[in-house]
């Protein structure tokens, strides 16, 4: 709730200008891009559009984070470094950045039409385009262009959750609206945990394709948003809906469009958009390194790393819905965020403790990642929430470009980070590279394999001949003497896989004895971003106490009526 709550102190509550707004014109294309309502929906149909708007967010998402779910079998697949597979990761986020300040301009081309045709762009290209990529670097320029368009997203879906929910009840419908990237998790990790087997990762990104053009489908047809006079203005509770369509009718538009950014440029939007993306910093670290993070360290196939994050993605997801509804009863914020974020870096740290514990039990990981989901959905959605009341405090129109800020410090963000992941963790490269055929080589190689380290001076003097016929009968006859006839026969027979684990073994080994501690240093320094989060909710608006927030909506309520019997007494009076 915010402190300022009344219309009338608001850049979107100015006195009409006009009497009557120009009607828009109509484009030619009709339903296909025409999509703005001249009244404030009733409840059926604003819940409808904040459906479709949550389901594009999922099903984007899903599209998104495919990519993370089969991370080693797209490493193996196109013989990738860790490194250029983070790369992938930081370019896409890149474009996503920029692509969220461009849609800045959704206030002008229209909300609707950027979700309703950034799902179609995404579904063709994750049907036909990914699951065809013929190297890894069509890969990466696919995945920068469906990040593209999805950052574009981020910041038109959640301006239209905003445009149909008033700040009271906003929570519950911010909270619904990041079940987006949290089900699209979910989705993927469900899919993937179930059909890897039998499909392979090209199927993956086809399967969530599918979803997206699905989706598609329902939100040309039923997606809608409201007119510029109507969604530029502060509406704190639907009792508000006759006098913002009274005032829609007067209201400039146009000037209040103008110096939005230099609105949003200030320390309570910009702190705290910066705060909430360090606080991500493990559900990004999940999102993308879940799955190298259990294989690497813990030696999990990519399914049951898949069905652990599932716990978490659960957690997070009834986390948020809940701590919507209830902060929109109390009609408060941040002691939520506090609650959320204090216990994100408890049981992240909790988690730490067991990252150099191979002995940490598969359900053990389970119930701290719940903790972790909990207590990060408790920040998230009052956070969402509180962050667009914080922007109608400047004004209710730059909506689009206080979300466009926050979505560009997000990406950003995430990119930064994703550098740093390979540089920290050094280890992953040759676990996810060559561990597989160090593993196959040491099978195939069995018993020879210990021959060879029992006495590995005569076999590295034996190497020194490629050519068996080469070797002097003095070296032979000391060998055979040595070890034996049928064990020097072996090694000869399976000198192909001894010389597979002689080129990588030793790295493998390495990497795997370092592997922990420096996963260890990664969720230490989540933990320092999570933390740095904490202070920047004291920026924001809104109560702390549920009491001053009762009050504050109760004075806004008589304001409103005031202002309602105002224009109802105006007509009176000049009608005599």
């Amino acid at each position: 709730m915010s402190e300022t709550t009344s219309p009338s102190g608001d850049a979107g509550a100015r006195e009409p200008e006009t009497a009557v707004a120009a009607a828009p014109p109509r484009s030619p294309l009709g339903p296909l891009w025409n999509r703005q309502l001249d009244r404030y929906p009733e409840t059926g149909p604003r819940v409808f559009y904040l459906f479709i708007s949550t389901l594009a967010g999922i099903v984007l998402y899903y599209e998104l984070y495919v990519q993370y779910s089969v991370s080693t079998s797209l490493i193996s697949e196109f013989g990738m470094t860790y490194m250029f597979a983070t790369m992938i990761s930081v370019v896409g986020n890149l474009a996503g950045a920029f692509a969220s300040l461009l849609a800045g301009l959704a206030d002008r081309w229209g909300r609707a039409n950027l979700v309703v045709y950034g799902l179609l762009l995404v579904g063709l290209l994750i049907v036909f385009a990914v699951p065809n990529a013929q190297s890894k670097t069509q890969l990466m320029v696919y995945m920068a262009i469906v990040s593209f368009v999805e950052g574009i997203v981020l910041v038109a879906s959640p301006a239209l959750i905003r445009d149909f929910s008033p700040q009271i009840g906003r929570a519950a419908a911010m909270g619904f609206w990041t079940l987006g990237p949290v089900i699209g998790s979910l989705t993927t990790t469900i899919v993937t945990s179930n059909t890897l087997d039998s499909y392979g990762w090209e199927d993956q990104f086809r399967f969530a394709g599918y979803a997206g053009l699905a989706v598609f489908v329902i939100a040309f047809f039923g997606l809608r948003e409201l007119s510029p006079p109507l969604r530029d203005q502060l509406m704190v509770s639907l009792r508000d809906q006759a006098l913002v369509e009274a005032k829609a009718r007067g209201l400039d538009t146009e000037q209040m469009l103008k110096g939005q950014w230099k609105q949003m440029m200030r320390p309570d939007i910009v702190v705290p958009t910066l705060g909430i993306s360090l606080h991500l910093m493990f559900y990004y670290s999940a999102v993308g390194n879940l799955v190298v993070y259990y294989a690497t360290a813990f030696g999990y196939s990519e399914q049951r790393t898949n069905a652990l994050a599932n716990w978490y993605w659960v957690a997070n997801a009834l986390s948020l819905v809940f701590v919507g509804i209830v902060s929109d009863l109390l009609k408060v914020r941040k002691p939520f965020m506090i609650l959320g974020g204090v216990g994100t870096v408890v049981f992240t740290l909790l988690f730490l403790m067991r990252t150099d514990d191979p002995s940490t039990g598969y359900y053990h990981f389970a119930w701290l990642l719940v903790g972790i989901g909990v207590f990060s959905g408790f920040t998230f959605a009052p956070w969402m929430a509180a962050f667009t009341e914080t922007v109608e405090r400047h004004n209710p129109a730059a909506t689009a470009v206080g979300l466009a800020v926050w979505g560009w410090t997000l990406r950003v963000v995430v990119s930064v980070s994703a550098i740093f992941t390979p540089i920290i963790v050094t280890a992953v490269t040759p676990l996810v590279n060559d561990g597989a055929k160090v593993e196959a080589a040491a099978a195939e190689a069995g018993t020879a394999a210990q021959t060879v380290q029992a006495h590995p001076e005569l076999f590295a003097e034996l190497d020194r001949y490629p050519n068996e016929q080469d070797i002097p009968l003095e070296l032979r006859i000391r060998a055979v003497q040595t070890v034996g006839m049928d064990k020097l026969m072996e090694v000869q027979a399976k000198a192909e896989a001894l010389r597979t684990l002689d080129k990588y073994a030793p790295d493998v080994l390495a990497a795997q004895e370092r592997a922990p501690d420096e996963w260890e240093r990664w969720w230490w320094f989540t933990i320092a971003c999570q933390a740095l989060f904490l202070p920047t909710v004291f920026l924001m608006a809104g109560r702390w106490d549920p009491r001053k927030a009762r009050a504050d909506a109760e004075e806004h309520a008589r304001k409103v009526d005031a202002e309602l019997a105002e224009l109802v007494r105006e007509p009176a009076d000049s009608d005599r």
